[in-house]
């Protein structure tokens, strides 16, 4: 009689977050041969992927951030698709459309053309360049891993991921995005300028007669698994006060911190502390750890809420920064 693995066993689970830590190791450093001086970009996008998540990339255009999700697309083996987002897309753009076809004997049905959005990894280029109305065409998809049409609901494939690019606001031909699809981003991650080592080695390695090309180091189906094993990892009393701490004293209506009642308009929901605890475990897991700590939720409690909160006008007229707020929030937990 063959023995079954008892999944519940704590050396099992030890085993086999020790076996992913081996191949995350590999996927790091098959990033790195092409994304130059951007380690905790590269981090906290790999933290976002492996929570089962979507991912807003912040920063100036030329900075590489249409580099680093081609790169991802290769190296997870994620079936990848692009969407260049502009003022005149359309919602059937994105997610397809119903067209009318006549058959050989005459009889006429619509036919579903699924979109692009019907990938693995999707990447919306310029999202603030799109209409609300186009940005919004998302928030099924991303939520509920599935798009309705015409009465039709269409699954998307596993894993399904949206790595989104964002000019800055300031910049011209720009739409905030709505409040709703920003809280379906798991992280958003600031990108910002290389250090002068790191620019160096780029126009090294990307100037010359051959350029280092990204490489497969992972299957979708392996990612899947690291998905689900992540979920399984425990978090500790501490570690879950910290972020029930950290999320709930965010909110102006129960907060203790004067910064938080007196700046704040509003603060992140329930879905900022799931994105939390997963966020942790996966970065966790990326530092070859078995466990995460407090250390995880101070790390991350600034990609994970600043998308989540917004500033009233006082707060806005005197200068006030969501950077500061938050940081009097990762100070309050000791």
């Amino acid at each position: 009689m063959v023995e079954v693995a008892d999944p519940t066993d704590p050396n099992l689970l030890v085993a086999e977050v020790e076996a992913l830590g081996v191949r995350l190791a590999r996927v790091r450093q098959a990033v790195g041969r092409v994304i130059f001086g951007q380690p905790d970009v590269v981090e906290q996008v790999l933290i976002t992927i492996l929570s089962g998540g979507h991912v807003l990339l912040v920063g100036v255009p030329g900075l590489g951030k249409t580099k680093l999700v081609e790169t991802l697309g290769t190296v997870l083996g994620l079936a990848e698709s692009r969407v260049q987002f502009t003022p005149d897309l359309m919602p059937a753009d994105i997610l397809g459309s119903e067209v009318l076809e006549e058959a050989g004997d005459g009889k006429r049905a619509f036919r579903f053309i699924k979109g692009p959005v019907f990938c693995q990894l999707l990447m919306a280029d310029e999202i603030n360049r799109a209409s609300p109305r186009t940005q919004s065409a998302l928030l099924q998809a991303m939520q509920e891993r599935k798009v309705a049409m015409a009465g039709q609901v269409h699954p998307l494939p596993a894993p399904f991921h949206v790595l989104a690019t964002q000019n800055p606001i300031e910049q011209e031909g720009t739409y905030p995005l709505p409040e709703a699809q920003l809280d379906r981003f798991l992280l958003e991650v600031e990108v910002t300028y290389p250090d002068a080592a790191a620019e160096r080695a780029m126009l090294l390695a990307t100037t010359g007669a051959a350029e280092a090309k990204a490489e497969a180091a992972l299957t979708a189906a392996e990612l899947l698994s690291a998905q689900a094993l992540i979920r399984r990892i425990p978090v500790g009393e501490q570690v879950l006060d910290a972020i029930l701490a950290l999320v709930r004293g965010a909110r102006p209506e129960t907060a203790t911190l004067p910064a938080v009642r007196q700046h704040l308009a509003w603060g992140p929901g329930p879905r900022a502390a799931q994105a939390l605890m997963l966020a942790c475990r996966a970065r966790a897991v990326l530092d070859g750890r078995l466990a995460p700590s407090v250390e995880d939720v101070i790390a991350l409690a600034e990609p994970v809420l600043r998308h989540r909160m917004a500033l009233n006008f006082s707060a806005r007229a005197d200068g006030v920064k969501l950077a500061d707020v938050i940081d009097a929030l990762k100070a309050s937990l000791g």
